[in-house]
């Protein structure tokens, strides 16, 4: 673009995607000015070289710098320093770019979590194969001298926080039980605890569960397990592997937290 070429204010701050009032003040600090005032209106106009230079401006404001330390970077500036600069941001860009990422992963796992019950039955009951599906799974708790709940969610985000230094680990936390303890009746506080993170090297496994439903608070459920089992066997099927306890709704969109929305799918087979 021709540096013969001259823009009113209106028209330059639409092309470089900001407003009058920016511009004002980019020239009231002598950060940025016109390159010359009409002579009869006295009104504001940039040259065309100036867009790459506000496009500067704005990104480097955008990457965490002040207005004062971007003037004192133009006062100085020379090739070698502003590659550097450049350098700089552009790292702080990639950080900012991974962290946003993680995000966008975790917020989409949150929103996926609401979507799977959007239409479901929550007093029905069904027979269902569902594909394996990521998940980071916890060793198996400790329950001995009389460790808590707390103690053994405590010492799980401990474990995974070691084991995978890189990961984000705020995703929603679940519970798996044996098969043997289901039979036997002991939903009491899960074997292990797993995180549905997509990035995660475990999985669970693709099979056939049964899935049911219930409103209640954590560790509340007894009554779904009641209703599960009978309804397993009336079926034909019999427990055949790990039972999943997850809370697709629960305090990071429900009030009530005796009301969150508690999913149980146990592993099935047909008997034989």
């Amino acid at each position: 673009m021709s540096d013969h070429i001259f823009f009113p204010i209106s028209e330059f701050a639409k092309l470089s995607r900001t407003t009058r009032n920016t511009l004002h003040h980019y020239d009231a600090i002598d950060l940025l000015s016109p390159t010359f005032r009409g002579e009869e209106n006295n009104y504001r106009y940039y040259s065309g070289d100036q867009l790459a230079v506000i496009n500067v401006i704005r990104i480097l404001q955008a990457s965490g710098m002040s207005l004062s330390e971007i003037k004192a970077l133009r006062d100085k500036r020379t090739p070698e320093l502003m590659n550097e600069v450049f350098m700089q941001q552009l790292g702080n860009i990639n950080k900012k770019i991974e962290e946003w990422g993680r995000a966008q992963k975790l917020l989409f796992t949150f929103q996926k979590f609401i979507h799977s019950v959007k239409d479901i039955d929550e007093k029905g009951m069904t027979i269902q194969f569902l594909p394996a599906e990521a998940i980071i799974l916890g060793d198996l708790n400790d329950r001995s001298r009389g460790r808590t709940d707390y103690d053994t969610l405590s010492t799980f985000h401990h474990v995974i926080r070691k084991k995978y230094p890189d990961f984000d680990l705020n995703y929603p936390i679940c519970g798996v039980f044996s098969e043997k303890r289901i039979k036997s009746g002991d939903w009491k506080g899960p074997d292990r605890f797993y995180l549905y993170n997509p990035d995660g090297r475990d999985w669970r496994p693709e099979a056939l569960y049964a899935i049911g439903y219930t409103r209640c608070g954590y560790g509340q459920g007894d009554e779904l397990y009641n209703r599960m089992i009978p309804f397993i066997e009336e079926k034909g099927f019999e427990i055949c592997g790990d039972v999943y306890e997850e809370y697709p709704l629960n305090g990071i969109c429900i009030t009530d937290a005796n009301n969150y929305l508690m999913r149980v799918m146990i592993t099935v087979q047909e008997k034989s």
